[in-house]
């Protein structure tokens, strides 16, 4: 059994240095306990083993069994020019983050938004505790999970976002997190913060980038509040460098009435664990979960879904596509969770696959557990290769070989855009996810 003995003292020393750094910054008494509480259910917990049922698919030994340090401050030299690919017209606002540190003068912040808040969470702890306290690891379950437990702990600061009662954002909001690796090895800890209040509407999109390649830990949660009759449109993206292990969780609480649609695109990563929790806690609520994971050499890429149906007359539709290749791995374990109020619940599950080489490995579970009595509820799962018949008439309509494998994954990963909503991140994802592609499909290759 993997538990955090092997490394505890690194960690408790660790905790006890940001702690440390923590009273410095005159961090506030109620956060000090909570990250102690954290600290305390994460050594009881220890890391998570392959004999718990959620993490069957999954050896987080790599992680366990390494140390990393936490990084000193500062932006590593990174400057304007590093973060310019990266930048998006048309955005209410951009915050940048170094190894899980707010950046500012790489930042772009809201303007002309009266009530809108986007600014560095550890900020807005000290300087929006009213708005922070009611909801701040509220719902994220430390007790229970492990890696919740270190990142409540250990995360020194992320994003804050607060949507005022009414406002209709168009424009998107960007996180953009940079890793920037070192000769040892490091982690961060980034903790979003996403509140949105009855009758508003945003778009927010996450984004995981390496600057370099190097070994590193990110531990990341959001919590995500939706108030009543809100439209909420969330976007992940991971693609950091393959030396890189990353575990996130996004934990949703839907009021009535309330529409959330999250979307994740994994890329990169040796170890990747994506985490997505929403809960309908109000009636008439509806939820998109949809994602894209393309994996290769021998990246490991596992997605755990819990979908939690706890109030009645809820829709829930789940989709994810998995390209593999090489000797990578991928995991799909969705559950669909109907609490006993929950009547009149529909909820859909579909999880399908592509391994384009013989060594590439797909483990996917679907799962219900259902305690109401006037449900409707489906699941499905596949795991094939690319139809033989669709290459054959794209390669007799004279395309060579590689550019017929390239438009049929593409069309596959198209399943994954096509439910987003269009505009420029929707754009931006699909550029990113062409150049991903095992076998890239570029328009002048189809000549």
């Amino acid at each position: 059994m993997i538990t955090t003995t092997q490394q505890l003292p690194s960690y408790l020393q660790a905790f006890e240095h940001s702690q440390r750094q923590a009273a410095a910054h005159n961090q506030e008494a109620w956060l000090r306990g909570v990250r102690e509480d954290a600290f305390a259910r994460f050594c009881q917990l220890g890391f998570p083993t392959v004999h718990e049922e959620d993490w069957r698919f999954t050896n987080v030994a790599p992680i366990a069994q390494s140390t990393f340090q936490i990084p000193e401050r500062g932006f590593n030299g990174v400057t304007d020019h590093d973060v310019a690919p990266y930048r998006l017209a048309g955005l209410a606002s951009q915050l940048v983050f170094v190894n899980g540190r707010y950046a500012p003068g790489l930042s772009r912040l809201p303007l002309g938004h009266n009530g809108l808040k986007v600014a560095s969470l550890a900020e807005a702890i000290l300087k929006e505790r009213e708005k922070v306290e009611p909801h701040f690891a509220r719902y994220a379950d430390y007790r229970q999970e492990a890696f919740t437990a270190l990142n409540t702990a250990f995360f020194e600061d992320g994003a804050f976002v607060f949507i005022p009662r009414g406002m209709v954002l168009q424009e998107p909001i960007y996180l953009l997190y940079l890793n920037v690796s070192s000769e040892t090895p490091l982690m961060a800890h980034p903790r979003n913060l996403i509140v949105a209040e009855e009758d508003s509407q945003a778009t927010v999109l996450e984004d995981y980038v390496s600057l370099r390649p190097g070994v590193s830990f990110s531990s990341v949660v959001t919590e995500m509040v939706a108030g009543e009759h809100t439209v909420l449109h969330h976007y992940r993206i991971e693609r950091e460098d393959t030396q890189v292990f990353h575990v996130s969780t996004l934990r949703t609480q839907q009021g009535r009435s309330a529409s959330v649609n999250s979307h994740s695109v994994l890329l990169g990563g040796a170890l990747v664990r994506n985490n997505v929790h929403p809960v309908l806690a109000g009636e008439g609520g509806e939820c998109l979960i949809n994602g894209l994971f393309i994996g290769n050499g021998r990246q490991h890429m596992d997605n755990y879904m819990k979908v939690e149906h706890a109030s009645a007359r809820c829709d829930s539709r789940q989709f994810y596509n998995g390209i593999l290749d090489g000797k990578s791995r991928g995991v799909f374990h969705g559950r669909i969770i109907v609490r006993k109020d929950a009547q009149k619940t529909d909820a859909k599950q579909t999880n399908r696959n592509l391994l384009l080489s013989d060594e590439a490995q797909m483990d996917t579970k679907p799962q219900l557990e259902i305690h109401a009595d006037d449900v409707k509820c489906t699941h499905g799962a596949t795991i094939g290769q690319i139809d033989e018949e669709a290459f054959f008439y794209l390669r007799s309509r004279g395309l060579n070989e590689a550019s017929a494998r390239g438009l049929l994954l593409f069309a596959f990963a198209s399943e994954c855009l096509e439910r987003m909503k269009p505009g420029s991140i929707r754009s931006y994802l699909e550029r990113i996810i062409t150049q991903a592609l095992p076998q890239a499909m570029h328009p002048e290759a189809v000549r």
